[in-house]
């Protein structure tokens, strides 16, 4: 479902194309064959005041979709007030989940509403007592999400809201109060470079570095932030882009926007390392090796989850703790050369699929990975500060003595 307001949507479907009338025929068939949405591509959803989860359907001709067959759809129902499964009309609508990534929470909340929430989020998820807790536990840096629209604000494109500038200068400003060091890392590229909530995808889909169009658009947010924070005595590295995903980040269109990415950075910047991230997915450890042959200051930057497949579903403690030191160890090892760029461990967390597991284990878990971890060239980002579910949080973790640095 793409929103266009509270009641009127386009559905997007397989091969990226939208449900629409056919303006050929007699204009009530309903197809999908258009890859950008426009009138007869525009639904109005109409709730069941009685049940919300039944709904009609309006299209543009101002008739409601029906059902024919298996295989046909047309809008040519006049509507009535039945909303029995026997109407051929009515649609049983189910809702998945919660909004997921910032282009969701925006376009859900909607104009009205989502300057409100953002600026909520911003003023107190992070603010100048979490970097004085860094500060004063171990830390000495911090690698902080943002998404590319931060270079048009304070008024980013729809339905994105200003503020998210704001909130970078003030942890810039914190950073440098409390000495912490601050890897800009761009989260989000416009179009998303892996389909995943966290790069702000709109409906699921990857459409990141399919146009040299979009990869410079890309570099001119890397350029816009360099320049901005180039002078401040805080400013550690820049990361071109967060986990793009193998096949559909090509290794072309990364290696050509990384080279355009470095370059935006060298422009303001002699001494920022560049960081750039290992594509997710099938892809070989070293392809990016060629890349930064030569380039000063780059970092390779990988992630490292016991989560996210089944092959960790049914270990036990001992066999993740062992997949640390053996496995990971290896991984890391492969991708540390002594003149090759320098290793990141960008992020990990001491959390598995391992049910009911005590603090004691736990310690051992994330000790082993600050072990192994601890030996990338250029260190570790815990993912995340803080968060809901006390693992992903470090902050938590360190207050209750499971991670000790």
């Amino acid at each position: 479902l793409w929103r266009i307001n509270e009641t009127h949507f386009n559905f997007r479907i397989f091969n990226k194309q939208f449900v629409g009338l056919d303006s050929s025929g007699n204009g009530t068939n309903v197809v999908a064959i258009s890859n950008m949405p426009g009138r007869l591509e525009t639904f109005e959803i109409v709730k069941n005041s009685n049940d919300s989860s039944r709904v009609r359907i309006r299209a543009s001709n101002g008739f409601f979709l029906q059902v024919k067959t298996e295989e046909l759809l047309t809008a040519d129902y006049a509507g009535g007030s039945n909303w029995g499964d026997d109407d051929p009309s009515v649609f049983v609508m189910t809702i998945s989940g919660r909004m997921r990534g910032e282009f969701q929470v925006t376009n859900g909340y909607g104009p009205e509403l989502a300057p409100q929430v953002m600026r909520e989020h911003w003023s107190t998820f992070i603010v100048e007592k979490d970097f004085k807790f860094i500060s004063e536990n171990g830390l000495n840096a911090v690698r902080i999400p943002i998404g590319w629209w931060i270079a048009s604000d304070p008024s980013p494109p729809k339905p994105y809201v200003g503020g998210s500038l704001q909130a970078l200068d003030s942890a810039f400003s914190w950073a440098e109060k409390y000495k912490v060091k601050v890897i800009i890392d761009l989260h989000a590229a416009p179009g998303s470079q892996n389909g995943f909530e966290h790069s702000s995808s709109r409906d699921g889909s990857q459409e990141w570095g399919l146009t040299d169009a979009n990869i410079q658009q890309t570099a001119k947010v890397i350029d816009f932030l360099t320049a901005r924070y180039a002078t401040s005595p805080s400013l550690y590295a820049v990361e071109l882009i967060n986990e793009p995903l193998s096949p559909g980040a090509t290794l072309d269109s990364v290696t050509k926007y990384y080279k355009a990415g470095y370059d935006a950075v060298r422009k303001h910047s002699s001494t920022a390392y560049v960081v750039m991230s290992n594509r997710l997915g099938p892809a070989e450890p070293r392809e990016l090796f060629p890349l930064v042959n030569g380039l000063t200051g780059t970092i390779i930057d990988i992630h490292y989850y016991n989560l996210f497949s089944n092959v960790f579903d049914n270990m036990t403690v001992q066999q993740n703790i062992d997949f640390i030191h053996t496995n990971r160890s290896a991984q890391l090892n492969y991708v540390t050369t002594s003149n090759g760029p320098l290793t990141f461990v960008g992020e990990w967390v001491a959390e598995w699929q391992v049910s009911g597991a005590t603090k004691e284990e736990y310690q051992r878990f994330g000790q082993a990975q600050l072990e192994v971890y601890g030996r990338a060239t250029f260190g570790w980002a815990y993912w995340t500060l803080k968060n809901v579910n006390n693992h992903w949080s470090l902050e938590w973790m360190i207050n209750n003595g499971y991670i000790k640095l």
